[in-house]
């Protein structure tokens, strides 16, 4: 997800970051249509349909609503991860090595993952995930269930969560089937997903996709699907993690 408001550098290094683990055929790039031509130009190694322009900006749930019709259309059993361009990941084999194992949990899971980190501080610039586990979750290796999402608590109440070991920062990375993520999806944000029927011939129609967006309400993936679904579960990541915005 390149919303092409960070550094061009950041779309290099992403997918520099991803290609041991995802073959490059497999790699998409969703990005606002005034940077899809430098978001190909950055990427050379991408087939031009890799490269999936957003006509209007309109948050993360239509954009993955957009991903996953594509990738469905070409693997109805593909696993996918998402992930934001303006990260930087520091300790790139452990980043690898976490998301293989987020994979391969999903491979036989039905549940959505999001990446967790355990965190180092009470920064009130992240958003926290709690999980079910309990008092220190943060020591636990493998999948936790989610309780809770507090979007960028007070520094007090950052400060109880981290004291807690219960939270973690919600690293806005995320592993799922392409096809569980449809269901919930279009369980709880039909409003966006209802502008993507007849994705099956319609998807690769830029103006199939021009019309949708037109109509399509902003909505975050967060609030919209994984604050409201009871498959949300956490993988708990212990790389070097920021928010670009943050450094």
């Amino acid at each position: 997800m390149a919303d092409g408001k960070g550094s061009a550098r950041q779309l290099r290094d992403t997918l520099e970051r991803f290609q041991d683990i995802i073959p490059l055929e497999n790699i998409l790039v969703v990005t606002p249509e005034k940077f899809a031509k430098e978001a190909a130009l950055l990427v050379p190694e991408l087939q031009s349909s890799n490269i999936l322009p957003e006509p209007y900006a309109r948050k993360t749930a239509p954009c993955m609503a957009y991903a996953t019709y594509t990738i469905l259309r070409r693997d109805p059993e593909a696993i996918i991860v998402a992930t934001p361009w303006d990260l930087v990941i520091r300790d790139t084999e452990l980043f690898r090595t976490t998301i293989s194992d987020a994979m391969d949990y999903v491979a036989v899971n039905d549940v959505l993952i999001t990446l967790g980190i355990v965190p180092r501080s009470p920064d009130t610039n992240f958003g926290y995930i709690q999980v079910k586990e309990g008092r220190n979750a943060h020591l636990m290796t493998g999948p936790l269930q989610v309780k809770t999402f507090t979007e960028k608590p007070s520094l007090e109440l950052a400060e109880v969560f981290v004291r807690t070991g219960e939270f973690f920062w919600n690293s806005g990375i995320f592993v799922w089937r392409a096809s569980t993520i449809r269901e919930e999806m279009e369980k709880y944000v039909p409003e966006v997903t209802e502008l993507f029927k007849g994705w099956e011939t319609g998807i690769q129609d830029p103006e199939f996709i021009e019309k949708a967006y037109a109509e399509c309400p902003k909505v975050s993936l967060d609030y919209g699907v994984m604050e409201r679904t009871s498959r949300a579960w956490l993988y708990p990541a212990r790389f070097g993690w920021a928010d670009i915005d943050r450094l």
